[in-house]
């Protein structure tokens, strides 16, 4: 059995704040897509948006953290 994930609402608005309401559209070549869908059946992943969704988030996050001033520099 699956646990049944709490329903998360915002206090102020009312609203569950992880509701993906952005859409972003993005283009590949055909040698980009084929690779892309080769990686994804090679190591059996099922849902496409949120892998890409999680492997950009990664790396934005990466290089955030990477670009954060620091005091000993």
């Amino acid at each position: 059995m699956q646990k049944k994930e709490k329903n998360i609402v915002n206090p102020v608005c009312g609203q569950n704040p992880f509701i993906r309401r952005n859409r972003v559209v993005i283009m590949l070549n055909d040698k980009e897509h084929n690779t892309l869908n080769r990686y994804l059946e090679k190591y059996k992943i099922k849902n496409k948006s949120k892998f890409v969704r999680e492997a950009l988030m990664h790396t934005v996050i990466k290089r955030l953290e990477e670009d954060y001033p620091s005091l000993f520099d």
